[in-house]
This record gives structure tokens, sequence and C-alpha cells, in this order.
């Protein structure tokens, strides 16, 4: 058991500090405290030793310098059961310290505020209160350290119960979360100054630190035989505040969120972020199964649900207007595992509230996307899990590339937009992906086949509308012309893909005596 008899308190979050240090004074434990802390202490009327009283020298170059002393970490890292330290101790007139409350300067918050400068950065990087955490987190045996304010209670209530000891198990579980919280902190200054040095350091670094926190459980995994859990990251610089992600939706209604709801969620929102006008996409298994832009939201619904209406049930829809009444009323009429979009009027709500299971999602930084006009995305890496490893590379969110006429036939002004539209898509379909498209909506999607030609046949099987006059988009080149040759006896008149294969010249003729246009764009959009 470890006596707690004298306590030193530095905290920057000084949530419920007031109540925890009263209840300490009441157990007739000495408190040691630091600047605003002992001010507030004070200021309860909780007696206070300040801490120049015990180093016997003032706080130091604006606070940098206050606990850096023999007389604190010698009280700290003392080891009670030897004989020597305790003599050491006592030549040098030296107190022991058995509990330390420390928590540190907010830095991740400081520089995730936009403008934030290097210099006010710097001054967020805490030495003293870390310092006090590993020398209290190493000698876990006599100290105890709290880092986290919602264990003041169980603290209290151990005390209370013990006659003012704390029980060596307890001690080392504190240590544990204190180890993890500095290593957090650690990682995050890294980070920042990573992020600042990038032009002199390697693309990508010989170690990489990942720290994500739990944010729930999950019921279950991709099937109900796996346990899940979904994790949030910690901290992340270069972030564009306000991208839209997964992590940000605010649940409103129904059932809680799975494995496969966040999956699709993700998915339903990359391709959203793709489209600055009254914009829908229905995602069913991380696939697109219908999209579309419209004049309004509800044009954008009709359209994007006609692509594959029986594809789209039990799908995720992702919207970036509010949804109004008469969106809602449509919405309600198919089954829908998850509904995201920026905001919902009250009577939308309650309409969508009528059906329990449905999750209602609500991101107020998609609209604030939408309605910028000009995507910058998030400069983080996209990182597949492998088993003994991850693979690490750059997310897909490369600018327009430099289209190519390459057929005798140039698009009409109608198939560039249809196929701009269409390329915009193909990315987020699982290759090898094929889509058709018309407009400014998809008209049918094939996804995830071994061989090109048979997404080719699948998008075509899969349409419920007339393909005359359509384009296609392949994420990858035609390796043979028998893709393009399906496209064409359906009606298809134009091509967007990436070329590359040592087949061009025979494809490219294919569609010359088809007479339609082809574009190549010498960028290829795999997802695996």
């Amino acid at each position: 058991m470890a006596q707690i008899r004298r306590v030193l308190i530095s905290v920057y979050d000084k949530a419920g500090i007031v109540e925890f240090a009263r209840e300490l004074s009441k157990l007739k434990i000495e408190i040691i405290s630091t600047g605003g802390t002992s001010k507030s202490l004070k200021e309860a009327g909780i007696p206070v030793i300040n801490i120049s009283d015990v180093t016997g020298f003032p706080e130091m170059l604006d606070g940098r310098v206050k606990t850096l002393h023999p007389k604190i970490h010698g009280g700290i890292l003392a080891q009670r059961e030897k004989e020597t330290h305790m003599a050491q101790l006592a030549d040098h007139k030296i107190q022991t310290i058995d509990m330390v409350v420390v928590n540190l300067y907010p830095f991740e918050a400081t520089v995730s505020k936009p403008g934030t400068t290097l210099d006010e950065a710097i001054e967020q990087i805490d030495i003293g209160g870390v310092s006090l955490i590993r020398s209290a987190s190493k000698n876990f045996n006599d100290v105890a350290v709290v880092v986290n304010p919602s264990k003041y209670e169980l603290i209290i209530e151990e005390l209370k119960n013990n006659n003012s000891e704390l029980t060596k198990e307890l001690c080392m579980r504190l240590a544990v979360e204190a180890f993890k919280y500095t290593s957090v902190y650690d990682n995050a200054i890294h980070n920042y100054l990573l992020n600042l040095t990038k032009p002199v350091t390697l693309d990508f670094p010989n170690e990489l630190i990942l720290n994500y926190s739990k944010a729930l459980d999950l019921r279950y995994g991709e099937n109900p035989h796996q346990k899940a859990a979904f994790y949030r990251e910690v901290f992340a610089k270069g972030v564009v505040a306000g991208e839209p992600r997964a992590a940000l939706a605010k649940q409103l209604h129904g059932k809680e969120m799975s494995f496969n709801n966040i999956l699709d969620l993700d998915g339903a929102l990359n391709v959203i972020k793709e489209f600055f006008v009254p914009a829908c996409v229905i995602v069913k298994h991380t696939n697109p199964c219908g999209v579309a832009c419209g004049v309004n939201l509800l044009d954008a619904y009709v359209r994007a649900l006609a692509t594959d209406p029986l594809s789209s049930f039990g799908g995720i829809v992702a919207l970036n207007e509010v949804v109004d009444e008469p969106l809602a009323q449509e919405l309600n009429k198919l089954f829908i595992e998850v509904l995201v979009a920026p905001e919902y009027t009250p009577q939308a709500l309650e309409i969508l509230k009528q059906k329990k299971n449905i999750r209602v999602m609500a991101m107020p930084e998609l609209k604030v996307w939408k309605d910028n006009g000009v995507a910058e995305w998030r400069q983080e890496r996209d990182i597949k899990k492998v088993l003994g490893g991850i693979l690490v590379q750059d997310r897909d969110t490369a600018d327009e590339p430099e289209y190519k006429v390459v057929t005798e036939r140039r698009p009409t002004d109608g198939e560039w937009a249809s196929l701009r539209f269409a390329w915009k898509i193909v990315k987020h379909v699982k290759s090898n992906a094929i889509v058709l498209a018309s407009d400014s909506e998809t008209i049918g999607v094939g996804a995830g086949q071994m061989s090109r030609v048979d997404s080719v046949k699948i998008a075509i099987m899969k349409s419920v509308k007339n393909l005359q006059g359509a384009v296609i988009a392949s994420d990858a080149f035609f390796p043979f012309k028998d893709g393009v040759e399906e496209a064409a006896k359906a009606g298809v008149k134009a091509v967007i893909q990436p070329g590359g294969s040592v087949k061009d010249e025979e494809v490219i003729e294919c569609a010359n005596q088809h007479g339609m246009a082809m574009v190549f764009t010498g960028m290829r959009h795999f997802k695996h």
C-alpha cells in the first residue's frame, strides 16, 4: 500500500480539482501546488503550500521552470524501502511526495486552431508537467500519479476506505494510464513538427506512430462472430477544418452504428465531397450504386435512386444540403441503413423518426464543404492493414487530369460533362470498376469483377435506362477491345479511361469503327 501524506497538484484542466483537493485536505493530506492551480485552491479556502516555498526558488522564465528541482523530483523518485534513498532525503531536507496530480498544456488544441504560429505552439510544449508524470510513473510502487480527472472520485473513495492508502495495483494502473497520456502528448508534438519539416525529410518516415482513442464499442465486426470497435484519431496536423469525415458524424436517431455502417458511411462521404452542387450518393457495400446531381436535393435523390433501385435497398444515403419535409417523405419510402446530411428541418426529422431503425446522422460540414466550391482534401495517408504490417499511401485526391482525345471524333459538350462526372465516380468503385453515366447521373455501375469486360456487362445489365448516347468510365485501361465493343452495342457514345495498354491502338480503332469518342486521362484509379 502507498501511504498518501503529501500531494503535488499542478493542472491545466481544472475541472473537478477544487472538489478533489478539498477532500484530500479533509483527510489531513498536505497539498503543494503551482501557479494558477495554487491560486484556484486558495480562493476556494483550501490550505496550499506554494511550490517556491518547497524549492526555495521562485517560478522562473515565464513559468518554464517551477517544478524542475531536486526537492521535488527527489521527493517523488525516492524508493521508500531503500535506507540509502531515505537517508539522502534526510541529509538534504527533502520530504517525500506521495501523489502527483498533473495534466498538461493543451498542445493539440492549440495547434489545431487555424493560424497558430510556431512560437505559440512551442509555448504549449509542457516540460515540468511531463517530467513530474514520468517521475511518479516510474516510482509507482510508492507514488500515485493522476492525469485523468475522471479518476478523482475513485481515488478519494479508496483513500477514505483504506486509511489514506492506495493499493499498489491501483498505483500501477494509474502509471500505465499516465505513460499512455505522455506518449500521446509527445506524438502530437512530433507530428506537428514533422509536418513543418516535410520539405527536408522523407515523404514516408522510417517509423510511423499512430494515435487513436476508442470512440465506441461496436455490436460486432463485419460478421456477428467478429468483435469490433471504432477508434478516432487523437491528433493529425494538416487537418483542413471541417472536411466531412465519418468521425464527425452526430447521430440524431436510430440504432447504434455498426462496423459496416461506418465503412459505408466513409465511402459515401468520399463520393459526395466530389460535388459542389446539390447531390445525392447511395452506397451499398462501399460501392456507389447511384449518384446524381440535381436542380435541388429532391431531384438529385430521385435521379440517384433511379440508377439501381434494387441495390439501393438497405443502402447508405449521403446528401449535401438540408433535408426538408418533401424529401424526407421520399426517403421514408426506401429502407435506408444510414442517412447523412448537413441538417434536417424539424418536420423532416419527425418524418424520418417514424422508422425506428434508420440511423440519421447530421454533419454540418457537408454543406460548408459544398458551398466553398473548392475541395481542399486532408493531407493524410491512406492506411490498409495486412497481417503483420500496414500499407501506407497518399489519398487518391489528385487534381483533374489533363484529358487527351485519342479518337477521330471529339466528345460533344454534353458528352464532356458526362465524362467528367463519370470520372469522378469511377475512382470510388471497387476495381475492376466501370461507370455508365448520362448528364449528371449514373445509369449503371459494374464493380469488383476479375475481368474488365465482365464489369462492363454488369454495368449494362444493371442499367434500367436507355443507354443510347451514354458515356462509360473505366478506372484502368481496357486491356482488349471487348469492353468497348460491349459498350458500343449498348448505345454508349463516349469513353473515358487512363490508357496505357499495349492494345491501346486496337481499342482506339474499335472506338473509331463505332463512331465513339475516347478520352485518355493518363491516370489510373484502382481501388482495392
